[in-house]
């Protein structure tokens, strides 16, 4: 099976890599030729580098950036092979996929949306969890590329369902994420052995992913990218988004939206989505500069 991949950034470079190790005939598009392997196939017109694929896999920032890859100026959508498929592991709105569905179905192209989770980490172990808005008979032809790259591999029948179940995932993310920086950074303020509170925590209710991966990143303030924070910040905008359609309130969420709209304004919206916790310290901090004012 030949495959075309748009998208090499911090998860869908180790995606490529994973599909290449495992016997995928690859072509990677890249918008220059700095950092090139040589051992790899790469172009840099995506319309050359979709010619005679199977299939297509995306993995980009954003509605504009997929509808800009499929269908911009020099989009692929007209350069797909009759028969082949898109997977889209972009984190869109659920609308944009369907729209993006139904447009590739005129040109008898199968789009189907299947957002991850897991980070970089995951993606560099194949151990991501997928979302796919589609039902496993549509997608048996190509289902061993979710093996290759998922340990968690669901099935949600219906186009914009993986996006939807991805908005599900993103308020959970942003809600623990929060917590636990709130709790680390008031730890540090009381001087408690936070190795010991951490280790202790992990034991019992208050254990998440993010304590166990992202606690020490906080405590010592360096965070090694998982998933961006300006990322993130999009996809509390799409699960605010679809929460408003039915006219159902996101307190919660959009308040960690805000916060994450704080820090990208004194720019940490590349950094790890854990520089959540520097928040508390930079209200901290300008509490005080406005009482010595």
């Amino acid at each position: 099976m030949k495959l075309a991949f748009i998208g090499l950034g911090s998860i869908g470079e180790p995606m490529a890599e994973r599909l290449a190790d495992n016997g995928y005939d690859l072509n990677l598009y890249k918008r220059n030729k700095l950092n090139i392997d040589d051992k790899k196939k790469y172009f840099f017109d995506p319309i050359e580098a979709v010619i005679d694929c199977d299939g297509l896999l995306i993995c980009v920032t954003d509605n504009k950036a997929v509808e800009s890859v499929l269908f911009g100026a020099n989009g692929v959508a007209d350069s797909l092979k009759p028969n082949s498929f898109v997977i889209d592991f972009s984190t869109i709105s659920p609308n944009k996929s369907i729209s993006l569905h139904q447009r590739l179905r005129k040109k008898n192209v199968f789009y189907v949306d299947c957002p991850v989770s897991g980070g970089t980490e995951g993606a560099h172990k194949g151990s991501l969890s997928l979302f796919v808005g589609a039902s496993k008979k549509e997608c048996l032809s190509f289902e061993n590329i979710f093996e290759v790259l998922g340990e968690s591999i669901n099935y949600f029948n219906g186009v914009g369902k993986g996006q939807q179940v991805k908005a599900l995932n993103q308020i959970l993310v942003a809600g623990t994420y929060a917590a636990v920086a709130e709790a680390m950074e008031l730890g540090k303020f009381l001087e408690l052995p936070m190795d010991v509170v951490v280790n202790a925590l992990k034991v019992g209710a208050a254990n998440s992913w993010p304590l166990e991966n992202r606690s020490k990143a906080m405590l010592i303030d360096k965070h090694p990218l998982g998933f961006k924070l300006e990322l993130h910040h999009k996809d509390l905008s799409i699960a605010i988004d679809l929460a408003k359609s039915l006219n159902i309130d996101l307190p919660i969420t959009s308040r960690v939206k805000e916060i994450e709209q704080r820090l990208m304004q004194v720019g940490l919206g590349e950094l790890d989505v854990s520089v959540l916790h520097r928040y508390i310290s930079l209200m901290k901090k300008e509490d005080e500069n406005n009482c010595i004012d």
